[in-house]
């Protein structure tokens, strides 16, 4: 890896080129922007092996780190996961174009006519951690939507992301489109980080993917606009009117199929007159599945730890959950207000009277009813790939896909129209 004696200089640099690069995007055609992530798709499969090899160094610089099974897990690419960003840049590639897209359009009595258009916003920061899949997405989504991206990755995905990106670059090539529209930070020196967040001059929105400590100091520190990808403290509510075969299905899906990404299950909610019968057999199955289960009161079974406040509010991204028994919905609710960070909570039951109580009592991005919260995800919502799950009300909510990358710009036609 090169080492960089002077950041600010190279990070100005990355980003007069992605500023120039964003200014050709900004009427590249659908066609050629089509063209450069089917190309982009074709050359990380091609490259598969060296993408994989590339990934060995970065676990094993994980393992020195000492980074948790879930965190390695997410690291971690196999060619099963490598077929996953080729389909994901496939997919993205054949969805519509948002740029040009008239969002409405109305006449006035003055004569004119009015269009409200989407544009893109120009170009983005994206700094993210561990998941070296999420350079092809971001790479990906932000030229769909006619951005240039400067993506620095986790330090200890840095040869992965190294060598998706350069697949990336060789899809922009093949379809003429500057090579400066997809850029990757070439150090891991967190100096790098604290450039990005200031370059107002270049780069018009930053997007951080992780923990609590990353989003946490972006938002404290950036003079850039940000959308926040907070973490995800995702809460199932357990009604006493849940179906026990979907409940239980569901709750072990979305605990233990990956348990580092943050649609994970982190807590499970109750009802106090289910919790000594489909409560305990719920908390039976996760502890005969390998989970570790913090519970409360009625919940307690042999083998469970025993919870304390500070299981409440907490993102495991491990083998763990907490469990406690609730009075009722309006209690659900209220312990999800107070702990939950707005990203993806879940009800289970079968009455739909409180499935619509609890939808219109909470107001977190995702809301779901008797599905695995593991669906929170841009391509489970039909995005092709995502860029995070934005949890703040300005701008984007929930998966930030191609056309959550656009702002919007208004067209106004008129034929010698003066104002009287």
């Amino acid at each position: 890896m090169k080492d960089f004696d002077n950041i600010p200089a190279l990070m100005a640099d990355l980003g007069k080129r992605a500023k120039a690069a964003s200014a050709d995007l900004a009427f590249a055609s659908a066609e050629r922007k089509h063209a450069a992530l089917i190309a982009a798709a074709d050359s990380v499969w091609a490259n598969r092996v060296q993408i994989i090899e590339a990934n060995k160094k970065d676990l094993e610089f994980g393992r020195e780190k000492g980074l948790s099974p879930a965190m390695m897990d997410r690291l971690m690419l196999d060619e099963a996961r490598v077929q996953g960003m080729v389909d994901g840049l496939r997919t993205v590639a054949d969805q519509a174009d948002p740029v040009g897209e008239v969002l409405t359009e109305w006449d006035m009595a003055s004569g004119l006519n009015i269009q409200r258009v989407r544009t893109p916003l120009g170009v983005i920061g994206v700094i993210y951690e561990s998941r070296p899949n999420v350079t092809a997405d971001a790479g990906a989504l932000c030229l769909k939507s006619g951005n240039a991206v400067i993506l620095r990755g986790g330090s200890e995905s840095f040869h992965s992301s190294t060598a998706i990106h350069a697949c990336l670059v060789e899809g922009l090539k093949a379809a003429n489109l500057p090579e400066d529209a997809i850029q990757l930070v070439p150090t891991r020196d967190r100096a790098a980080v604290q450039e990005l967040l200031t370059m107002t001059d270049y780069v018009d929105v930053i997007v951080p993917r992780g923990g609590k400590g990353l989003v946490g100091l972006v938002q404290r520190e950036a003079r850039v606009p940000v959308f926040a990808h907070l973490e995800g403290i995702v809460h199932i509510y357990v009604d006493k009117a849940a179906d026990p075969q979907k409940t239980l299905d569901v709750v072990l899906n979305a605990k233990t199929r990956r348990t580092g990404i943050c649609g994970a299950a982190e807590c499970l909610l109750i009802h106090q007159d289910v919790a000594e019968t489909l409560g305990r057999d719920i908390i039976s199955a996760l502890l005969a599945a390998g989970v570790e289960v913090h519970a409360e009161g009625t919940l307690a079974v042999d083998g469970a730890a025993a919870a304390t406040a500070e299981d409440w509010g907490k993102e495991f991204l491990d083998s763990i959950i907490a469990a406690k028994p609730v009075a009722d919905i309006n209690a659900a609710i209220a312990h999800i207000r107070q702990y939950g960070s707005n990203h993806t909570d879940c009800i289970m039951t079968e009455d739909a009277d409180t499935a619509a109580r609890f939808f219109e009592r909470l107001d977190s991005a995702i809301l779901m009813h008797n599905a695995s919260t593991q669906f929170a995800d841009g391509g489970e919502f039909g995005m092709g790939a995502e860029i995070g799950i934005a949890t703040g009300k300005m701008h984007a909510r929930g998966p930030v896909g191609a056309a959550q990358l656009t702002s919007f710009k208004y067209l106004v036609r008129g034929n010698g129209t003066v104002r009287s």
